[in-house]
């Protein structure tokens, strides 16, 4: 019994958020909608001041320049209804001809390109997770020793998972019938058992189940969701005879084989790049969703990112597509433990800093400390000297008080840059729909939409600018006593905000849109 109490409070607490499409934003509490654009002393709020500087700074004033962003990622849904007319369009290519017309090396590209799919249109979805790879390429593969460990261990935790889930499920569903049989009642919440009395033994042990996994927040939703979490880590993440990229059919460690992929893409997932996008770039003021952040601003769409980890070549390959068909911005809202073929990365972040291109990079939902435990892409060279072009971003909530940073968020004092919000985002998802997600996948796109914000006014400046506006800009919280980031709160440390980041603040709009115009005079 005391294993199923534990994995009930797992379950519950932990888990029990089940983020639901919706055909409408006001499906959403009024609070969430839009808060990342409010500005704190105006709406006490800790938003990005988006919307005071439209109003304040730029009423009136014409954009210089469209900038282009590429958002690599799962796949974009480029018809939805609040991303109408923010598609980047490859001029040069003639639509559907099976022709490369622009002779770039890639067929039919109009909006970009999916670098996790064949010539068949066939697309890759799930993918084994990076030390999952290094683990059955064997003994002589880099880190194979770190990743079998953590591999091993996962694997034993995701076992034990779906016994205790089966176990739970089996409880659950005992019950319900039980409690139907005894009482004629179809259970599905607590208010269905408060009228209920009985002097029966096994139907009372049953009603105080239920109770008690109830008022815990239980639903049957995150139930099948968690079913579902477990399976996709048995069949797919952590299955060593998984092996999904001979559908691609490239060699993966070869960065000169490099004619591989499709058109496609949005792919069978475009639900978080979907969310990315409408963040950096849904329609304002049309009456429609939600307020993205930046109007002059056009996506370039690259797929590469599966469920499961990407593959350092997909992103490299993709990084290199965005430079060369002029995207000023790139954001990149994932990541991964290991990273076996950095040196393709780092390659072609090597080629953005020298074409002035910014990198815009979520910082992990892990609740670490990146200076100790890294994650990639990172923002350093194999000798660790740092990039000039990238900027790493952790996610801060709505209040200014000591939940502020968010529970999740990764952090660092040398190697996270700045924070924006990530907790509570509603935002386009597929199908013309919208959901609402909490992460620094999040929280990267607002400071993408605001760099590109800048850029469109200022477009002389370079990435080196741009990033050290941001930061030296952001709302200045160095006395904020805020809890450190922890997944199981079982610390409940308090720690300077300043401390979580270069800058110690969260990202600004209007006050980074003042310095940027300062500059320029």
């Amino acid at each position: 019994m005391k294993i199923i109490l534990s994995f009930i409070a797992s379950l519950t607490v932990t888990f029990c958020t089940v983020y639901a499409q919706e055909t409408s934003v006001n499906a959403f509490n009024p609070v969430d909608l839009n808060w990342y654009n409010a500005d704190q002393n105006n709406n006490q709020i800790m938003g990005a001041s988006v919307n005071k500087t439209y109003k304040e700074l730029l009423d009136g004033k014409e954009a210089k320049k469209t900038v282009i962003v590429a958002i690599i990622d799962s796949g974009v849904d480029i018809n939805h209804e609040d991303l109408k007319g923010k598609i980047w369009l490859n001029e040069d290519e003639i639509p559907n001809n099976n022709i490369d017309d622009d002779r770039n090396g890639f067929i039919d590209d109009l909006y970009g390109w999916n670098f996790i799919g064949n010539a068949k249109g066939e697309n890759i979805n799930y993918e084994n997770l990076e030390y999952t790879r290094i683990y059955k390429s064997g003994t002589e593969a880099k880190d194979y020793k770190v990743a079998k460990k953590q591999y091993e261990a996962e694997l034993e935790k995701r076992i034990k998972e779906k016994e205790n889930l089966t176990r739970f499920s089996e409880k659950y569903t005992n019950a319900k019938a039980l409690f139907k049989e005894k009482t004629g009642v179809e259970v599905t919440n607590e208010s269905d058992l408060t009228t209920i009395t009985s002097n029966d033994a096994s139907l009372s042990e049953a009603i105080t189940f239920l109770k008690r996994i109830y008022s815990n927040g239980f639903s049957e939703e995150s139930l099948v969701s968690n079913k579902k979490r477990n399976t996709e880590f048995l069949d797919y993440y952590l299955n060593v005879n998984f092996n999904p990229r001979a559908l691609v059919g490239d060699n993966p460690n070869d960065i000169n084989d490099n004619h591989y992929g499709n058109a496609d893409i949005i792919g069978p997932r475009a639900n978080h790049g979907t969310g990315l996008a409408g963040i950096i770039a849904g329609i304002r003021d049309n009456g429609v969703g939600i307020d993205g952040i930046a109007t002059n601003v056009k996506l370039m769409i690259l797929r590469t990112t599966p469920n499961g980890d990407e593959r350092d070549k997909d992103v490299a390959l993709a990084i290199r597509y965005a430079i060369e068909n002029g995207a000023d911005i790139i954001n990149m809202s994932f990541g991964k433990a290991f990273s076996p073929q950095k040196s393709f990365v780092d390659d072609a972040i090597k080629l953005a800093e020298k074409k002035n291109v910014l990198l815009v990079h979520a910082a992990g939902n892990e609740a670490e400390n990146i200076d100790e435990f890294v994650h990639y892409p990172s923002d350093c060279y194999g000798d660790l000297s740092e990039f000039t072009n990238f900027i790493n971003v952790g996610a801060s909530g709505k209040n200014v008080d000591k939940t502020l940073a968010c529970f999740f968020s990764n952090y660092g004092k040398k190697h996270v840059d700045i924070f924006a919000p990530g907790e509570d985002i509603v935002t386009t998802d597929e199908n013309n729909t919208y959901s609402m997600h909490s992460g620094t996948s999040e929280a990267a796109p607002i400071v993408t939409g605001i760099a590109a914000i800048i850029l469109s006014y200022y477009p002389d400046l370079t990435p080196q600018q741009l990033i050290a506006i941001l930061l030296d800009s952001s709302t200045n919280l160095k006395n904020k006593k805020v809890l450190k980031p922890e997944l199981k709160n079982e610390n409940m440390e308090l720690v300077s905000f300043d401390k979580l980041s270069k800058s110690g603040g969260v990202v600004n709009a209007y006050e980074a849109m003042k310095m940027a115009e300062n500059r320029k005079n």
